[in-house]
């Protein structure tokens, strides 16, 4: 295995985005079933507008020239090709981070921090709370992918993580992640031990939630915000996770539909956009930019990653078992306004330091409320450095 990091740029074929419009153009259209507008997946016509943007105003070009504005590499750690991000800050003292995005997510989702966490002065913060920023691309997603083989659990990407983080000469970081990256980045903690000074995570949810019904007893010293969440997941666990229980049976079935119709990946993305940022009741791009969105799917369909991006919810259901080690590190929690992540569930085995709780972003919170997540994080590491 070569530890060799090897500069990387975007630079997409013409024929790709060619083939792409061509899809969407010959694209074939469902009819609309009957009920109420998105209660049984996403309605026709707000697709169809949406694909018709993709297909007309939408500019790869101007999105690929913003991502590769920032240092790009590739390197090989465990057999499997990893894709990140490598944004050093001008300041030398400042603190060392790894971000890890989630599903269905992207290094996109993280274009809006990298000014502010980077360079806190040009955003009106304090120099002393910068970092050196890591996004890289978890395996089988975007450009690390597909895998090269099974077994790329949580666990085991915490551990890449830790070499990455070696292989680039740090020996003392932060990891910050949400969605699957709340998963990745406490292995990180486990697997990096003193070098890493503390977790952040936002979109909690496993050590974070009740498992098996809360008694009427609980329920009755929760707060109204609690009660919600609870809501919430309930709703999720009886309407909101088909995608979950397929991906993590069959990634390889679903694979096929995703990978050769962007129709279908757009619809399967965008559902959770609409479901999971705040409001749930609003349109996804009222709380995401519709540009931005569109980069986050193109991702996927340009890489061809839906089936081996799936595939982590199979492997991460399917371990023979899950990391029982207590977490030393300290660490921080971030609950959104669409979040389920209650504190009387944490874990007793983390060492939770920080715990904020907001009134408005969602699952995607860099990317919906920047401004909220960057104070956070820069919050919780500054009483760790």
């Amino acid at each position: 295995m070569s530890n060799e990091i090897t500069p990387f740029r975007i630079e997409i074929p013409q024929a790709e985005l060619d083939y792409l419009q061509a899809r969407l153009t010959e694209a074939r259209w469902p009819v609309q079933q009957p009920g109420a507008e998105w209660s049984r997946g996403v309605p026709v016509a707000y697709l169809r507008e949406l694909a018709e943007y993709w297909r007309n105003s939408y500019d790869w070009r101007a999105a690929e020239a913003q991502l590769n504005e920032f240092a790009q590499f590739t390197t090989e750690i465990d057999g499997q090709r990893i894709h990140f991000l490598h944004v050093r800050s001008a300041n030398p003292d400042a603190t060392p981070l790894i971000l890890t995005h989630g599903w269905p997510g992207s290094v996109v989702e993280f274009l809006d921090v990298i000014g502010p966490l980077t360079d806190p002065a040009a955003y009106g913060g304090d120099p002393a709370d910068a970092f050196h920023l890591v996004i890289p691309s978890l395996p089988g997603f975007g450009f690390s992918g597909p895998v090269a083989e099974e077994g790329w659990d949580p666990a085991r990407i915490g551990k890449a993580w830790v070499e990455l983080m070696s292989r680039l000469g740090y020996e003392s970081y932060g990891a910050q992640g949400g969605d699957w990256g709340a998963f990745v980045t406490p292995e990180v903690g486990r697997a990096g031990g003193d070098k890493v000074i503390g977790v952040h995570v936002n979109a909690a949810t496993f050590g974070y939630i009740p498992f098996g019904p809360v008694s009427d007893e609980d329920k009755a010293t929760m707060t109204e915000s609690e009660l919600a969440r609870l809501d919430r997941l309930a709703l999720f666990k009886s309407e909101g996770n088909g995608y979950f229980q397929i991906q993590a049976t069959r990634p390889q079935t679903v694979a096929y539909g995703l990978h050769d119709s962007p129709i279908g990946q757009l619809a399967w993305i965008v559902e959770k956009f609409k479901e999971w940022t705040f409001p749930a009741t609003g349109l996804p791009e009222d709380a995401v930019d519709r540009d931005r969105l569109l980069t986050n799917v193109m991702l996927y369909w340009l890489t061809g990653t839906a089936g081996s991006s799936a595939a982590l919810y199979y492997e991460a259901t399917h371990v023979r078992s899950w990391e029982t080690t207590p977490l030393s590190t300290p660490v921080g929690v971030a609950v959104f306004a669409e979040d389920v992540a209650i504190r009387r569930y944490a874990d007793a085995d983390t060492d939770i330091v920080h715990w904020s709780e907001f009134d408005r972003g969602g699952h995607f919170a860099a990317m919906e409320v920047p401004d909220l997540l960057v104070a956070d994080i820069r919050a919780f590491f500054r009483g760790l450095r």
